[in-house]
């Protein structure tokens, strides 16, 4: 084969060229890889077919030469890259070959000939991606001055296209990766972007806290069944005027934004029916209204709704008015532990479910040392161990551990709630309210 001199690679080896190159080799991440043995396979194959001791896939860094592969070469993973070879070879996308390293002046002075290598001659296929950067080369070396054939420098370039198959494989498996690798962040950003609105949005739907009221001690905890999923049920305690205070507790059927939707309908609606309304009973058929009007709602909840009026000598005055929800506890101190009432009156529907849904009230009073307990379905519902909770196990743990307050029994039940094995599979509210003795 006849070589051809080269002209001056200047405009080629320019500094905007050269970065440019190398943001496509940064883009194929290969540099310092572990070996491969695709690519060794190459080398080893360049070397056979070429009858050349030596062979290597060379990619060219900004300082130096580093092997991908190499045959014949042990020991050697890289070399700087002035005065390199490989070097000189990215320069232009033909072939360089130097048929004898020691006459010819663009290698004469290069330490690899002159060096304990002794290379006499050198031929190198430049790797070329799709857009035109010349990554490094595919080489034969040899120790012997030899002239190379049409078909070595053939065989040496489709040889070369397949390293440059390999890299492009590399590359297309990398962007696969690196894109499912930002898919998982971005749906692990997603995910917390969707936790912090569901907390912001349940933090708006429950009152940051339970008011003062004098006489009295109040205490709540909210269980959800999960973070991403916001709240179906909901409680309140609010003053309404007089020494009269309003509270209810209640379950959205469902959960997610249309259950937050109902949610905040209804703590709104039943504040306002209850400072306009002393009738508790025209209060749920007032939100029984509001829900069944509401065109884009299809969803009914179940509600305890109350009042609570201090009375002379002590205590609370309770009036409950249900609809369709599980009923009231009242715990009350006995000589060997405590008693456990259920309050609720008959006869309460479902909210938002008919036209002509009917409602009822009870009244009790709440003496020194009783405490009243709104709960949740999520709760009875819960399955431990395999078994439903259930009324039974409710009235058997707050029997055997009452606690003395609204405090205390909250937080009984809170450690309940955190050891039930599996978790609920439903959210939990839960609303105590006690007269200390």
């Amino acid at each position: 084969m006849t070589t051809r001199p080269f002209s001056n690679p200047a405009p080629a080896d320019s500094e905007a060229v050269e970065q440019a190159r190398l943001g496509a080799l940064a883009r194929y991440d290969i540099l310092d890889t572990p070996p491969d043995g695709a690519f060794d396979r190459i080398a080893a194959l360049a070397a056979r077919m070429l009858n050349a001791p030596i062979a290597t896939v060379s990619i060219v860094d900004s300082d130096r030469i580093w092997f991908k592969a190499t045959h014949g070469l042990e020991g050697v993973t890289q070399v700087g890259r002035d005065p390199g070879l490989c070097a000189s070879a990215i320069l232009h996308d033909r072939p360089h070959v130097v048929p004898d390293a020691l006459t010819d002046p663009r290698t004469a002075a290069n330490p690899l000939v002159h060096g304990e290598l002794g290379i006499r001659s050198y031929a190198g296929v430049p790797l070329t991606t799709a857009d035109g950067h010349r990554l490094g080369t595919l080489n034969v070396l040899d120790t012997r001055p030899r002239q190379l054939s049409e078909a070595d420098v053939a065989t040496l370039r489709d040889l070369a296209a397949v390293v440059m198959d390999e890299l492009e494989l590399r590359l297309s498996t990398l962007s696969t990766l690196r894109r499912e690798r930002q898919m998982r962040e971005q749906i692990q950003r997603d995910a917390e972007l969707i936790d912090h609105f569901a907390a912001t949005l349940q933090r708006t739907l429950l009152p940051p806290t339970l008011p003062h009221v004098p006489g009295l001690e109040l205490a709540c905890h909210y269980h959800a069944a999960s973070p991403r999923q916001v709240i179906g049920d909901f409680y309140d305690v609010f003053p309404l005027g007089d020494g009269r205070w309003g509270f209810f507790l209640g379950d959205v059927a469902g959960h997610g934004a249309s259950a937050a939707a109902v949610t905040s309908l209804i703590r709104y609606t039943l504040r306002a029916a209850a400072l306009h309304e002393s009738d508790l009973v025209a209060g749920l058929a007032e939100l029984n209204t509001a829900l069944l009007m509401d065109s884009h709602n299809s969803k009914f909840c179940t509600v305890l709704f109350g009042t609570l009026t201090g009375v002379t000598g002590g205590g609370f005055h309770v009036t409950l008015a249900s609809g369709g929800h599980p009923p009231a506890l009242r715990l009350r101190p006995e000589r060997d532990g405590a008693a456990v009432d259920e309050l609720g009156p008959d006869g309460g529907m479902l909210v938002g479910a008919l036209p002509e849904a009917r409602f009822s009230t009870c009244s009790l009073r709440l003496e020194p040392g009783h405490t009243l307990l709104l709960y949740t379905d999520g709760l009875t519902e819960a399955r431990p161990d395999g078994a439903f909770f259930g009324e039974d196990g409710l009235h058997a743990f707050v029997v055997s551990r009452p606690g003395k307050n609204a405090g205390q029994l909250i937080s009984n039940l809170t450690e309940l709630i955190g050891k039930f094995d599996p978790p609920p599979t439903d959210d939990i509210a839960l609303l105590a309210i006690s007269v200390p003795t």
